[in-house]
């Protein structure tokens, strides 16, 4: 292929005219004047640009190519055969880590003002379109919340065994299901609670009973100390949420009770549980256990709405003494 105009070439090679001539500008690309005045290419001037094009895609930039290139002309068959070649490698990655290394420690300030704001803010996150300053409170429900059916998910669980399972606790410790003491224990379950620094899954307030968790740790918090006059010797969160997160949770809502972590769902496989998935994750569905002497008394399912339902567990304490 020979007697290429610089539309042929640009074609050929991928790219723009207006880029062979700033290859041209910068001397990677020289082409034979023919008598008349025009530019002429071959095949190695395709060859040359598609060198540039190609290293262009790994993030060296033109100007940086002239080494790959003056080992083409050297007559090697790969652009990198050469050491000079490979020194151009070493510059570019080098930049790179440079790079990512400022991106990285941008990005763990800004998680860090986030964490801040958002502390600051309880559980208040912006919204998405924050033009006019409004705020989606993670307090409050939506009005439209869908109501969750009863699929009979839990209708076998009263008066089975508590597992033997150990839990890792917000307290550092880890609980036993199946040692909770002679009295009443209420452990409610939950999906997931929402963080004002962490995105919910898509679609998450169109899942019927996957909204509310923060609501649902609100009204346990704010009714606290009256389930435990009603006759609850303790009250615990349960999620599949790591510690960590569930710390923060504990301590931004101010709850006075702990959270017990089951990443791996343990329970759920123990109980045969209700659970749903979502974006990649298992989660359990809500539901509250009240475990009297290892065996479980007394369950809630489902859930609804999730703002009042330590009211539920009150009443019911109340309605139901312990003999």
């Amino acid at each position: 292929m020979s007697g290429m105009r610089i539309g042929e070439l640009a074609r050929c090679a991928g790219v723009t005219i207006k880029a062979v001539r700033y290859y041209e500008s910068l001397g990677l690309v020289t082409p034979r004047r023919l008598a008349n005045g025009y530019r002429d290419y071959d095949e190695d001037d395709v060859r040359l640009v598609r060198e540039i094009r190609a290293l262009g895609n790994l993030g060296i930039s033109a100007e940086r190519t002239r080494p790959f290139l003056e080992c083409l002309a050297a007559g090697h068959q790969h652009a990198d055969d050469c050491p000079a070649s490979l020194a151009g490698y070493r510059d570019a990655i080098g930049e790179l880590t440079e790079r990512i290394e400022a991106l990285t420690a941008r990005r763990a300030t800004l998680m860090q003002h986030l964490r801040q704001a958002a502390h600051r803010n309880g559980s208040r996150i912006p919204s998405p379109d924050d033009e006019g300053h409004t705020m989606s409170d993670l307090s409050q429900l939506p009005a439209d919340l869908p109501v969750p059916e009863d699929d009979g998910g839990a209708d076998h669980l009263p008066g089975l065994a508590a597992p033997h399972l150990h839990l890792r606790s917000t307290t550092g410790e880890t609980v036993a299901v199946d040692a909770l003491g002679a009295g009443r224990t209420v452990i409610y379950l939950y999906p997931l609670t929402g963080r004002p620094d962490v995105d919910l899954p898509d679609g998450w307030e169109s899942i019927p009973g996957a909204r509310g968790c923060t609501t649902e740790a609100c009204d346990f918090r704010d009714h606290h100390q009256e389930l435990l006059a009603a006759g609850a010797q303790g009250v615990f969160g349960l999620s599949s949420q790591d510690t960590p997160y569930q710390s923060e949770v504990v301590e931004r809502l101010g709850l006075p009770f702990a959270m017990l972590s089951d990443p791996q769902l343990s329970l759920a496989a123990a109980l045969g549980l209700p659970t749903f998935d979502v974006d990649g994750l298992t989660l359990f569905k809500r539901l509250t256990l009240v475990v009297r002497e290892a065996v479980i008394e007394h369950v809630f399912y489902p859930i609804f709405p999730p703002n009042v339902h330590a009211q539920q567990v009150l009443a019911w304490l109340r309605d139901t003494p312990a003999d």
